[in-house]
């Protein structure tokens, strides 16, 4: 399933292939219209979601559905689909994850700082998945 944000595309992004990029009225009025499985503001800054109907499609054909979602929107979907798998991507390390969200460079100090207060509430709760791999 592929997510709506209302942030803007990274460099590498391409709107349609790596997110569907929205403004925030059209993501309001998929809000509204409860369009969306899941949704969160992330980072204290930009709205995230997963399109309601691809995924109620999927799953009434029997098919596999993998969401790519943060912590939030797994709490989320556990109340919709109590039967899915959950499972926790975690960092390898802690350092790791550093170096990776600065080696993007694609944030400010400050958003680098908030992603990893993010990030440590989201690791202090993996024991809510499945499985943490």
């Amino acid at each position: 399933s592929r997510s709506v944000t209302t942030r803007p595309p990274r460099p590498t992004e391409r709107d349609g292939i790596d997110y569907d990029f929205i403004t925030p009225e059209q993501f309001d009025k998929l809000v509204d219209g409860e369009g969306l499985l899941e949704w969160a503001t992330v980072h204290n800054s930009h709205r995230y979601g997963t399109p309601r109907g691809p995924v109620e499609r999927a799953v009434a054909d029997n098919r596999t559905v993998v969401l790519e979602i943060d912590l939030q929107g797994a709490r989320q979907v556990r109340e919709t689909y109590p039967q899915a798998t959950q499972i926790f991507l975690a960092p390898p390390s802690w350092e790791e994850l550093v170096h990776r969200l600065v080696g993007r460079g694609t944030e400010t100090p400050e958003q680098q700082k908030q992603r990893l207060e993010t990030a440590k509430v989201e690791l202090a709760n993996a024991d809510e998945f499945d499985a943490v791999v």
